[in-house]
């Protein structure tokens, strides 16, 4: 899984929920849900784990493959 908009993508797509049934659900825009899907890079965490939440995900600190390596 490359970024977050791929993960909650595939996770939507696996549980049979649309663009709008997921913004619904999570209590979120159809326009964050479109911008998180496609990649943007500003969004705000908060807002973010609201939508990884239905999922039983959220986001947290991970290690780069270099910076593990140095550690």
């Amino acid at each position: 899984m490359k970024n977050v908009g791929q993960y909650v993508k595939q996770k939507r797509k696996q549980v049979g929920l649309t663009q709008v049934e997921l913004a619904k659900s999570a209590g979120v825009g159809l326009r964050f849900v479109r911008e998180l899907e496609s990649g943007k890079e500003t969004l705000r965490c908060d807002t973010v784990n609201q939508v990884l939440a239905l999922f039983g995900s959220r986001l947290g600190p991970v290690p780069e493959k270099e910076a593990a390596k140095e550690l």
